[in-house]
């Protein structure tokens, strides 16, 4: 008899076509998003070394530039104090040789601009000759430091002393000074030259060391002559308690160092340098934060990309829906920073035309415009003027009165300047700080000289008070040049060039007044 066999089914196959694709999808999108997470880190980890590096290697350069400046203004200084020193020691003091260099000061600080003033001062204190024009007021400097010192060390050397502030113009100044003697060698008074610490503040201003840095020069016992940002309570203040002062800069001619500062908290990379010739250092700070923001704002960047990466792999199967809906924003983006930056560039071509201060036609318009005009010019043969004002004295104005004043008085000459235009050719621009330009198609010099003249007597009858000038109100001095240019004979640049000779002109020969290329020199 056959037994029959019982065979038990088959157990179903699992779907496995699926199950690959699946752990292969998964295993690829870990090892893709660990990789590329491990390089990430290790890239931004780097990135971050560089940038310090470099910061370091940038603010050890600055170091460097301030300290060259620094040493450079003053070494200028001091070679005319030397030479005043020989001066007073073989010619002597008499009221002759104190003429000769009362003449000799005048233009010594008309071609240096860092100085403030040079003077001469006898054994008791008392004045014997500055850099300015009038009477020698009766001032004693005896109590200064800078006398003290020289008075008490018969050392010939240069001094400079603590900053203080200026008994004829109250401004913070740094002195530099220099003994001389009799013949017998004995005490008979000093020669002084004083900088402006705006100066250095100036010069300093135009780095950029972020909102959070900062710049000293200072004397090497610590004593601050200058600081960026610039605050009067902390001229004159001593380093020496300071940590950079007291572990590294009293130390060493050199280095660097990150340290956290004990008054705002902000950690900072600092660099600092001795100068080679004079006892003064430049310490530069820039803040840890602020050197790291971009690469701070790059590692973001490229987190928030491998997230998005991270989130693409996850989500395989909603790929072409979630490409079709970036894609969709993006151009919805696009077409709004479209308009955005449509109207932004109309708005940017008004400004970019226009001065904003005095509304006149700024640098770049006249550029354009004396171009243009310049080959109009030479194709109808026709004479093309300019004249170039500069407003007189107004740094001494702006000194007095503040920037804001001195902004409002900038503005209301302008409008006299814009006022003398009286065809659509003519064309009323600020050239720079306070010197104004009017170009002027189809005039003769004549004319031009007529149009500045005009401007001149408006300003004047303006009547804004100005105790320096000459004539106690603000004044300008123009210069004028006009003529035809001729093809491969002539560029726009000699026409600029010619009516600045002629505004050098003005100024030389008193100011307040309009001078042509026609006039003698």
């Amino acid at each position: 008899m056959t037994i029959p066999i019982a065979i038990a089914p088959r157990p179903a196959r699992p779907a496995l076509k699926s199950l690959p694709i699946t752990y292969l999808a998964t295993v690829f999108v870990v090892l893709v998003c660990v990789s590329l997470m491990s390089a990430e880190v290790w890239r931004s980890w780097n990135a971050r070394n560089i940038e310090l590096h470099e910061t370091e290697i940038a603010t050890s350069n600055l170091a460097r530039a301030l300290s060259q400046h620094a040493d450079d203004t003053i070494k200028e200084a001091d070679t005319v104090l030397v030479g005043l020193v020989e001066r007073l020691e073989v010619d002597g003091a008499g009221s002759a040789s104190l003429e000769r260099l009362h003449k000799l000061l005048i233009q010594h600080i008309a071609e240096l601009s860092q100085l403030n003033d040079l003077s001469i001062y006898d054994e008791t204190g008392l004045w014997l000759a500055n850099a300015r024009n009038g009477p020698i007021q009766v001032v004693n400097n005896a109590d200064r430091q800078y006398f003290r010192y020289h008075r008490s060390h018969p050392g010939r050397g240069p001094y400079i002393g603590p900053p203080v502030r200026s008994r004829s113009t109250g401004a913070w100044i740094v002195t530099v000074s220099r003994r001389f003697n009799h013949a017998d060698g004995s005490f008979a008074g000093l020669v002084l030259g004083t900088i402006n610490i705006d100066y250095f503040k100036k010069y300093y201003d135009s780095f950029d060391i972020g909102r959070a840095g900062s710049i000293f020069l200072s004397l090497n016992d610590g004593t601050m002559l200058v600081r960026r940002p610039m605050m009067d309570d902390t001229i004159g203040k001593n380093l020496s308690n300071y940590p950079i002062y007291r572990d590294y800069a009293s130390r060493s001619a050199v280095g660097t160092a990150i340290m956290k500062s004990g008054q705002d908290g902000v950690e900072r990379l600092i660099a600092y340098r001795h100068l080679e010739q004079y006892p003064l250092f430049v310490t530069v700070a820039r803040s840890k934060d602020e050197v790291l923001a971009e690469w701070r704002a790059d590692s973001y960047l490229h987190l928030f990309g491998a997230m998005l990466l991270t989130l693409a792999l996850g989500l395989l199967g909603w790929r072409l829906i979630h490409q079709i809906r970036l894609r969709l924003l993006a151009e919805s983006d696009l077409l709004c920073v479209q308009e955005s930056l449509r109207t932004l560039n109309r708005h940017l071509e008004q400004l970019a035309l226009q001065d904003s201060l005095t509304g006149l036609a700024n640098r770049r318009q006249f550029d354009h415009a004396l171009r243009d005009e310049f080959s109009r010019a030479m194709r109808t043969e026709n004479s093309l003027a300019l004249v170039m004002i500069d407003v007189d004295y107004f740094k001494q104005y702006n000194d007095i009165y503040g920037h804001l004043a001195g902004d409002e008085c900038l503005r209301q000459i302008s409008e006299i300047v814009k006022a003398s235009k009286n065809r659509p050719g003519d064309l009323a621009a600020r050239y720079g700080g306070e010197e104004l330009v009017v170009l002027l198609p189809d005039t003769n010099l004549a004319g031009a000289v007529a149009v500045a003249e005009k401007i001149r007597v408006a300003i004047c009858n303006l009547h804004i008070e100005h105790p320096c000038s000459n004539v106690g109100l603000v004044t300008i001095s123009a210069g004028v040049d006009a003529f035809v240019p001729v093809r491969d004979g002539n560029i726009p640049f000699e026409l600029i060039q010619a009516a600045d000779r002629a505004l050098y002109a003005a100024k030389s020969a008193g100011r307040n007044r309009v001078c042509s290329s026609a006039d003698p020199h």
